[in-house]
């Protein structure tokens, strides 16, 4: 069967479509040389959504540094690929605040406890999270459901073109957000192989309060949250320690498997990514050459049929040291 990768970008404004798209594919391509993995990519699909929010995309000609196109983080090749120490304070640290969070933020049900607080947050570091959630009027004069419905019919648009191939999906950030969204609510039915999230914020109360209460209005009933019905194979969540946005990076606390047996399997990867000597734990190309990503993406590729999948995933889970 034929297979495509479908990327889906994640928040603030990007470089126009058809560069980004060069710039997934490029570090994905970097990421495979720098493994070892003898593969070409099958075809890749990124939907582009920044075009929704924004007006104009950033510019790699903008040379004023104070512009709102100007373009700091660029897409550079990458000359460490040695994994950093797995940093276990880090992890008993961010675990502890993940916790923390869960017991001050969420109530039981789900529902969300001092949400003045959080939208306080939103508003002012997460923007797009903001409108893509608001439910009074956009600053433009355009009803902001319009621009979660747009961004979902888009997004659900493109999946469904691709119905008959083996589908991996690869979310970014806020992309994690809408990709479980839209497979959740919008197109349950339609068969998904895989799904990769990198640097997601899913694991966050906001988010988690805010699947929850679409879930009751979807489902009518209360229940606990989990993987989207229609992924077969497997969800990995791949997730450098530092990642600020991801913070509470084991998903698989949060969602329950679905009725394929699917649950979010959590890796802790290396970002190298950095550009003029700062790094940034978050940018999408440094996630999409991580070993455990060429490597998810390398078994997807391999996939002959549902009957390999078992094998396949154990694999993985062997190669990356996962139990």
């Amino acid at each position: 069967m034929k297979k495509v990768i479908i990327g889906i970008h994640g928040l603030g404004n990007k470089p126009p479509e058809d560069l980004l798209k060069k710039w997934w594919s490029d570090a994905m391509l970097e990421g495979f040389a720098a493994h070892g993995i003898n593969k070409k990519l099958p075809r890749f699909e990124l939907i582009y959504w920044a075009d929704i929010m924004y007006l104009k995309p950033l510019d790699v000609y903008e040379r004023d540094v104070n512009s709102q196109y100007y373009m700091d983080e660029p897409y550079v090749k990458s000359s460490d690929f040695e994994d950093e120490d797995p940093h276990p304070l880090r992890q008993k640290f961010n675990d502890f605040v993940s916790d923390q969070l869960n017991k001050i933020f969420l109530n039981q049900d789900r529902t969300l406890n001092y949400s003045i607080i959080t939208d306080i947050l939103l508003n002012r570091y997460f923007k797009d999270l903001e409108l893509y959630y608001k439910d009074d009027n956009y600053e433009r004069g355009i009803p902001s459901f319009t621009i979660k419905e747009k961004i979902r019919d888009r997004v659900a648009q493109v999946i469904r073109r691709y119905k008959g191939y083996d589908i991996c999906i690869v979310a970014h950030s806020m992309g994690s957000i809408i990709a479980y969204d839209v497979l959740s609510y919008v197109i349950p039915e339609i068969k998904i192989k895989t799904l990769i999230t990198i640097g997601s914020p899913l694991g966050l109360p906001v988010i988690i309060s805010k699947i929850a209460a679409e879930q009751l209005r979807f489902n009518k009933v209360k229940n606990e949250i989990s993987t989207p019905p229609g992924i077969e194979y497997g969800w990995f969540n791949l997730t450098d320690i530092k990642d600020p946005i991801a913070i509470n990076y084991k998903l698989s606390d949060d969602f329950a498997k679905n009725a394929n047996g699917v649950y979010p399997v959590d890796y802790l990867v290396y970002n190298n990514y950095q550009i003029n000597r700062t790094k940034n734990p978050h940018k999408s190309y440094g996630y999409l050459r991580t070993k455990e990503f060429s490597l998810i993406v390398a078994s997807f590729i391999d996939i002959k049929s549902l009957n390999f999948t078992g094998r396949i995933l154990k694999r993985v889970k062997s190669i990356l040291k996962v139990k």
